[in-house]
């Protein structure tokens, strides 16, 4: 919220404890840039995908979903609705 951008390659990933349609939804009110918002549920499938324009209020995916993958626009061009994602830990942070 209220910055300008996103730095290139930054994503956000917001988690919820189960798969939901209410709980995953976003907003975009003071966010002056447009962003891809991508919805996976927790057998790790791409259930919705939308680009999320600045100030809009709601944006709520088709089918419940665990994670709310946030970046830039151009993700939406890489990932289809159905795809399977996988969530990898940076080397610097996996466990031995």
């Amino acid at each position: 919220m209220f910055r300008r951008s996103l730095l290139p390659g930054e994503t956000l990933v917001l988690v919820e404890s189960r798969d939901s349609r209410a709980a995953t939804a976003i907003h975009m009110l003071f966010v002056s840039f447009p962003i891809a918002a991508v919805w996976v549920n927790s057998a790790g499938l791409v259930v919705d995908k939308a680009l999320a324009l600045p100030w809009r209020p709601f944006y709520r995916p088709r089918a419940p979903a665990q994670y709310v993958v946030e970046a830039a626009p151009e993700l939406l061009d890489r990932v289809q609705v159905a795809d399977e994602l996988e969530f990898v830990a940076p080397a610097e942070l996996a466990e031995p």
